[in-house]
C-alpha cells in the first residue's frame, strides 16, 4: 500500500456527489467497489456501508480491525463561484506539495479517510479480518453513527481517519449540540423618499467551528451585527449570513433603507469600519473586507422588517457569545468549551432562523453554553430550541491500541508523536454507546482550511499517514 493508490483514490472520490444527506451516489461507489473486488458490503437503512477484508493467511488468530471514517463532506464555495455539488466534481490544483480546492471545499474531510480504507481493502497487508464503515451525514449531526445498530461490526478495535494533524494521535473529542434561534416578523413600508444600500463583509478565512475556534478568526455575521448595532436609524430589509452550523462564517450581508444623505454617510462609515477590521483581523483575517454599495434596485416592491424585531435581531447577534468559552483545566492548550455563532438566514413566511453550535468534552457545561446562548435569543423575543447532541469521548490513556500506535509511529519516523484529545465532533463517542468495550484512536494526513474553500491536503503529511496506518494495521496482535 502506498499513498500514490491511496491519493488516486481519492482523485476518483472527488468526482462523485456527496453533499450531507445526499450521499446517494458514493453509497452506490462504495457497492460497486466492493463487488470488483469480491469483498462482503453490507448497507444499513441509514446508509452506512461496512465492506469486510477477511483476515490475510496465517493471520486468521489475530483482532478484527474496524478502520472508520464518514462519506460525506461540507459544501461550501466563495460567492460569485459556479459550482453545483450535486453534480458537479470538485476542482482542485496540485501545488507546493499541497492538493487544494481554491473556491470550494475539497473534501479530504473525510474522504482522504475513504481513500485509505480503499487502498487497505484493495492490499496484502498481513492482518486479521479487516471492517471498513462508512458512516453518513456525519458533518450535520453524526447520523449515521447514531443510526448504526450493534451488530453491524463486530471488531472490538476501531481506527477513526478522521483527524486533520498528521504526527498527532487523538485520544479524545468534544461532544456537540446544536441551538436555534427563530425569530417571527411583520413589515412595514419604507419610510417616504428612501434608498436602498447593501452591505457586505466577505473574505473571512472561516474554518472549523471546533478546531479552528481558538484562532480568533473574523466571525462575518457577528461583525455585520456589530457595524448595524451602530446605525440604529437605519430600516433593515434583508440579511443572510453564514452557512453551515460546523464552519464559521466568512461572508455576511445585509440590504438597509434610509435616506440618501444617511446612506451617503452609511458608506462612509462602512470604509472606516472596514480599515478597523482589517488592523484588528491582520494576522488571522489579513483580507477581511467591507462593502457599502447604493442601489434602488427592487426599491418599489422592498419591504422592511419591522422595527422591533430587527432591532432586538441586530443585538442579540452582537451580543451572542462566540469562540473559546473555557480551556481544559487538564490538558493543557485544549479547548474545553466553545460556541460557533454559525448562520443568520432569512426563511420566508416572516421567519428568521439563527444556527449556532456548542462544544464541550464535559456534558454539564456543553449544556450551560446553549443555555447561555438560548438566554441571549430568548431576551430578544426569539423561540429557541436544542437539537443534535451527541457525547464527547474521554481519552485512555492506558489503551493497548494506543500503546500500539505510539510504537509504530517512534520504529517509522524516529520521534515520538503528540497524544492529545481534540476540540470537534468524532463519532467515537457514539460509538461508545452500541460497543462500550472498544479501544478507539484517531490520526490521519495533514489538513488546513476545511469547511471552508481553500480546503488543502498535505502531500508529504500522506506519504507518512498512509506509512503509519499500514505498520500499526500490521502490529495489531
Amino acid at each position: 500500500m502506498d499513498s500514490e493508490k491511496v491519493l488516486d483514490l481519492f482523485k476518483e472520490i472527488t468526482r462523485i456527489p456527496r453533499e450531507s444527506g445526499h450521499e446517494e451516489q458514493i453509497i452506490v461507489f462504495l457497492q460497486q467497489f466492493a463487488r470488483m473486488h469480491s469483498l462482503e458490503c453490507r448497507t444499513d437503512e441509514a446508509g452506512n456501508v461496512v465492506i469486510i477484508k477477511e483476515a490475510a493467511p496465517g493471520c486468521q488468530d489475530r483482532p478484527v480491525i474496524v478502520l472508520q471514517s464518514h462519506s460525506d463532506m461540507v459544501c461550501e464555495k466563495n460567492s460569485g463561484v459556479e459550482h453545483d455539488f450535486s453534480k458537479d466534481p470538485i476542482r482542485y490544483v496540485i501545488e507546493d506539495g499541497w492538493m487544494i480546492a481554491r473556491d470550494t471545499t475539497l473534501g479530504a474531510d473525510c474522504g482522504i479517510g475513504m481513500a485509505a480504507q480503499l487502498a487497505v481493502l484493495q492490499s496484502d497487508i498481513p492482518a486479521g479480518r479487516i471492517e471498513c464503515l462508512f458512516t453518513v451525514s456525519e458533518e450535520t449531526g453524526l447520523e449515521g453513527a447514531k443510526a448504526l445498530k450493534p451488530d453491524f461490526i463486530t471488531g472490538k478495535i476501531l481506527i477513526n481517519l478522521d483527524s486533520e494533524d498528521e504526527g498527532e494521535l487523538f485520544v479524545g473529542c468534544a461532544g456537540g449540540l446544536d441551538t436555534t434561534a427563530v425569530f417571527r416578523y411583520g413589515e412595514v413600508p419604507l419610510r417616504p423618499g428612501s434608498g436602498l444600500a447593501r452591505i457586505r463583509i466577505f473574505n473571512g478565512i472561516g474554518g472549523h467551528s471546533g478546531d479552528d475556534i481558538d484562532k480568533g478568526r473574523a466571525n462575518a455575521v457577528q461583525l455585520l451585527a456589530r457595524f448595524l448595532y451602530t446605525r440604529p436609524g437605519l430600516q433593515l430589509c434583508r440579511i443572510d449570513g453564514g452557512n453551515k452550523r460546523n464552519a464559521i462564517a466568512r461572508e455576511a450581508e445585509a440590504v438597509v433603507a434610509a435616506d440618501p444623505d444617511t446612506l451617503r454617510e452609511l458608506v462612509r462609515a462602512a470604509g472606516e469600519f472596514g480599515a478597523e477590521l482589517k488592523a484588528e483581523y491582520a494576522v488571522s483575517d489579513p483580507d477581511i473586507s467591507v462593502e457599502c454599495t447604493l442601489s434602488d434596485c427592487g426599491l418599489s416592491d422592498m419591504k422592511a422588517i419591522d422595527p422591533a424585531v430587527s432591532s432586538a435581531l441586530v443585538s442579540s447577534l452582537f451580543a451572542a457569545p462566540h469562540g473559546v468559552l473555557e480551556m481544559s483545566r487538564d490538558i493543557k492548550g485544549l479547548v474545553e468549551t466553545s460556541t460557533n455563532l454559525a448562520s443568520v438566514k432569512m426563511t420566508g413566511n416572516g421567519t428568521i432562523r439563527v444556527g449556532t453550535s456548542q462544544r464541550s468534552s464535559v456534558t454539564s457545561e456543553r449544556r450551560a453554553a446553549g443555555q447561555k446562548v438560548e438566554a441571549v435569543f430568548t431576551l430578544a423575543g426569539a423561540e429557541v430550541t436544542h437539537s443534535s447532541e451527541y457525547p464527547g469521548w474521554k481519552p485512555d490513556l492506558g489503551s493497548a491500541l494506543l500503546k500500539v500506535c505510539e510504537a509504530s509511529y517512534r520504529r517509522l519516523f524516529g520521534v515520538d508523536p503528540v497524544v492529545r484529545a481534540i476540540h470537534a465532533g468524532l463519532e467515537c463517542g457514539l460509538f461508545l454507546d452500541n460497543w462500550p468495550d472498544l479501544d478507539m484512536i484517531s490520526f490521519g494526513p495533514t489538513l488546513r482550511g476545511v469547511h471552508a474553500p481553500g480546503e488543502r491536503l498535505d502531500l508529504a503529511s500522506l506519504d507518512r499517514f498512509t506509512a503509519l496506518l499500514e505498520d500499526v494495521i500490521t502490529h495489531i496482535r
